[in-house]
């Protein structure tokens, strides 16, 4: 009597093991790429919190916006002068506002100056930045946890077409990818990029040129493909280059 030869292969319950471990394996790397994403949208937001509270913590302390305090009051010529002095010719056109970067670009980068002398930010910035390729330094401006640099002034670049009236308004800086962007006004705000307090930057025509745009391709705002009236976050366009900013 001949015996049947075994023939090779995998049972069911071998295949249906390599498959749980595959699942376990997947959902391992998904979770993890969901709480890289997650801290990425909370250090931006906490970045963003700390310049506002900084910002509005140097009015309260020396009345002055920083920035736009003059020279001669943030070394100490005049009234109580900020600590660490950055120097001469850092400083604003004291007309309270800080609204001169149109022009020159000195009060938006003698705020990052102003702040971390008085200590409200870590780090120290020089100041007298001259245009969008000095300001792109980091000498001159803190930079977001993805290398773009932040940009605190009050103009009307806030949309394209500068019809609205001038605000304040901080821009987080390039380079972060546009999942983050939406995770962060999901968490900030209503996740719509041109609503609200925090918004999508406009991609081309603001005065801020290279800081204050994205230069990204495919776009990182875009027509809801579901039929909904109102721009969203493109991110099925994938990009990794987008830039936001906070209303005042």
């Amino acid at each position: 009597m001949k015996t049947r030869a075994r023939e090779g292969g995998f049972t069911l319950v071998e295949i249906a093991i390599v498959l749980v471990i595959i699942g376990l394996l997947l959902g391992g790397i998904l979770k993890g790429q969901e709480l890289i994403t997650s801290a990425r949208v909370r250090n931006l937001a906490d970045q963003g919190a700390a310049v506002q509270a900084a910002y509005y913590g140097f009015v309260d302390r020396y009345r002055a916006i920083p920035g736009d305090m003059p020279t001669g009051e943030v070394c100490g010529a005049i009234g109580n002068g900020v600590p660490g002095c950055p120097g001469p010719g850092v400083g604003g056109n004291d007309n309270g506002r800080l609204d001169d970067a149109p022009v020159d670009w000195r009060e938006t980068s003698a705020v990052w100056s102003h702040l971390s002398a008085a200590g409200f930010i870590q780090g120290r910035y020089n100041g007298n930045a001259t245009g969008p390729a000095d300001y792109a330094d980091e000498t001159i401006a803190p930079q977001n946890p993805f290398g773009g640099f932040l940009l605190l002034g009050r103009t009307d670049d806030y949309l394209p077409g500068g019809a609205q009236a001038p605000r304040l308004h901080l821009i987080i800086g390039n380079q972060v990818p546009v999942n983050v962007m939406r995770e962060l006004d999901l968490k900030l705000d209503d996740s719509l990029p041109e609503e609200g307090v925090f918004r999508g930057a406009p991609s081309a025509g603001a005065t801020f040129g290279l800081v204050g745009q994205s230069g990204a391709a495919p776009p990182c705002v875009g027509p809801d493909p579901g039929g909904g009236t109102n721009n969203i976050w493109n991110i099925n366009g994938a990009s990794a280059d987008c830039n936001g900013y906070y209303l005042y």
